[in-house]
């Protein structure tokens, strides 16, 4: 898990962000070493001891954040508590440990302070982060982790170790050369006249312009110039005889811009199309989420008043096997009492950690349905990007096309220039 550690003040505001309502859940989970049994009371202890020194940074923070997908028991957190505060010489001074769940994480923070109360000295943390490194390193070998670059190979943490990846270019939509071919011969086929074939040919995304050479052409709606009389098999001159000399048709790009400027507005209505439809769906997750994480803290508190009364009850059990009056004092004599005595505390630790496997098996659950919703989000918005980066790519290679010839040719070479 990643470990990250420093030295401060701000007793009160480091409370309050430890216990701030923006996570799902936060879990006060232990208070040692202190008088007070709330956050805030505790670290406010700390402080007033520290007035006593020197010492402006009393408090010593860390969080714990192990991998996205990974189940950490409580007890694991706490192994790795431990060994963080034999690292760094913290043991046995007072502690707080605080859980916090948020977007199908669960992470833990432990805040020590530094100052010792039998010598009023503050203790000395010299090379944290190295420390702290290391012990990170130990819980991924340990637990299986896949170790991120950073703390694999200390220089991959350099920023100038990454490179960005490359704009993905516009995909140039593939079409089948037969299915183009059967709707130009279907568009003149059904046409009689020059205005009936513009209308056939528009209707299957296709503009008829003049070529170069006076020839016939169309222009399909992605830019792709097509010889008409090649496409439906006749001559020029048979084709003229139909449509006349096509002086009044545009030239190639002109009829570009006729294209762009059809198709464009419809683009235009597509994104915005998605990204309401992104922002409703969004919505949704959002009024779930809510409901789940109530959903959740509900569940969380039954068990806890489920584990808390079954708790008091087996206390209770336990408690009767002791006898009273003069039973109790034979029992005494002939060291019955202490067996039964040895027996409850055995029960006892027994029952402790079947009620923290029971909250663990219960957080791990719950931390798998946050991730499923989140793994829905990011799916989501996924698709949207898609589309936006598709419609995008559109609405760029439109604006080209409506360029005069020589534009296009600056805009390609612009494009295609190689990125410093």
């Amino acid at each position: 898990m990643i470990l990250v550690g420093n030295q401060r003040g701000g007793a009160k505001n480091l409370a309050l962000h430890l216990l701030k309502d923006e996570n799902d859940h936060v879990d006060l989970h232990e208070l040692r070493g202190f008088v007070a049994r709330d956050l805030r009371g505790a670290f406010n202890e700390a402080y007033a001891i520290s007035r006593g020194t020197r010492c402006k940074q009393y408090l010593f923070s860390c969080s714990l954040n192990p991998p996205a997908a990974a189940n950490v028991k409580t007890e694991d957190f706490e192994k790795a508590i431990n060994r963080i505060e034999a690292e760094l010489g913290l043991v046995g001074q007072p502690r707080a440990i605080v859980f916090h769940e948020k977007a199908g994480r669960r992470h833990a923070h432990c805040v020590w302070s530094r100052i010792r109360a039998d010598d009023m000295k503050a203790v000395q943390l010299s090379y944290t982060r190295r420390k702290l490194m290391r012990v990170a390193r130990e819980l991924y070998i340990e637990h299986g982790w896949t170790m991120p670059r950073g703390l694999s190979q200390t220089k991959a943490s350099d920023p100038f170790n990454f490179t960005l990846a490359d704009w993905q270019q516009a995909k140039r939509t593939g079409q089948d050369p037969r299915t183009i071919k059967a709707a130009l011969q279907d568009a003149w086929a059904i046409s009689d006249s020059k205005a009936a074939l513009i209308r056939a040919l528009d209707e299957r995304g296709f503009k008829l312009a003049r070529g170069d050479t006076k020839a016939f052409v169309v222009v399909d709606r992605h830019g792709e110039v097509y010889s008409l009389p090649r496409q439906i098999g006749l001559k020029t001159k048979e084709v003229r005889a139909r449509v006349g000399d096509g002086d009044d048709l545009p030239d190639v790009a002109g009829a570009k811009v006729q294209i762009a400027q059809d198709i464009r507005p419809a683009l235009f209505r597509l994104r915005s199309e998605a990204l309401t439809e992104l922002r409703g769906r969004n919505v949704q997750l959002r009024k779930e989420r809510h409901s789940m994480r109530q959903r959740h803290r509900e569940a969380r508190e039954a068990l806890s008043q489920a584990i808390e009364a079954r708790r008091w009850e087996e206390a209770r059990i336990r408690q009767s096997r002791f006898r009273t009056g003069v039973k109790g004092l034979w029992d005494w004599v002939r060291g019955e009492n202490q067996r039964i005595r040895e027996r409850n505390k055995a029960e006892a630790r027994e029952a402790a950690l079947r009620d923290r496997a029971e909250k663990d098996a219960l957080i791990f659950a719950q931390l798998e349905e946050r991730r499923r919703m989140i793994d829905l989000r990011q799916e989501i918005a996924r698709s949207y990007a898609d589309k936006a980066r598709d419609i995008r790519d559109d609405l760029r290679s439109y604006r080209d096309m409506s360029r005069s010839p020589s534009r296009q040719k600056i805009a390609l070479r612009k494009r295609n220039m190689p990125q410093a």
